[in-house]
């Protein structure tokens, strides 16, 4: 629940500590943490042209593989750049009308929130959430047993399935690779909750239903 994770900068969502845990992706690595509360974006498989992808995920390789070969962490820099190859830029893209955007149809919104909240504080708790026309926020933490890549792929293999159903589609609804950030203390806590419940202000959406705070229960 958003009020029990808590936006007070002294008192960080992160309970306690816990081994970090560096997963290897399609095209970047993932850090993860028991316990840990992230930052997840997740987009349709047509939201960007296939040229900005590309050009985007060989930066991103280039960044990830220097570090690697010089035998080191990324740097706070290269950390912050990876973000904003995943934000600011991406979502001017997004915001632009790229591609379908399917989620922009009410019954399709629908099945995705649905699917957000189908297993909520059973294996995760939701901090905050937003269901944009081509892609989706949200402030998530995996209760203990679940994993964060164990509720994203319930996640876009569920709502994907039953979307393209709804469509009579077939093949990708999402993009294989979701971008997640792991929050670090109450602070970072609180510009992601804010970034995500503003992000359609931010694209000109008036009156949009779909974004929120966890429902009480």
């Amino acid at each position: 629940m958003l009020s029990e994770m808590g936006t007070d900068p002294e008192n960080p969502p992160l309970r306690r500590p816990a081994e970090l845990v560096i997963r290897k992706g399609a095209n970047l690595p993932h850090w993860t943490r028991e316990g840990c509360t992230c930052a997840v974006t997740f987009r349709l498989a047509d939201s960007l042209p296939q040229s900005v992808l590309n050009a985007w995920l060989i930066e991103r390789e280039h960044i990830v593989a220097r570090a690697a070969q010089m035998g080191r962490d990324l740097t706070d820099h290269e950390l912050a750049r990876l973000d904003e190859l995943h934000s600011e830029r991406v979502e001017k893209f997004l915001d632009a009308g790229y591609g379908n955007c399917w989620m922009s149809r009410p019954e399709i919104a629908e099945i995705v929130h649905n699917t957000l909240f189908h297993f909520e504080n059973m294996r995760h708790d939701i901090a905050a959430w937003c269901i944009m026309p081509k892609h989706v926020h949200a402030v998530v933490r995996p209760m203990q047993g679940f994993g964060l890549p164990e509720v994203l792929h319930a996640w876009k293999g569920f709502s994907g399935r039953e979307a393209n159903r709804a469509l009579g589609l077939s093949g990708l609804f999402w993009q294989p690779e979701s971008y997640d950030h792991l929050i670090r203390d109450g602070a970072d806590f609180a510009r992601c909750v804010s970034y995500v419940l503003d992000n359609p202000r931010k694209a000109g959406l008036g009156q949009w239903r779909w974004v929120g705070t966890s429902r009480i229960t």
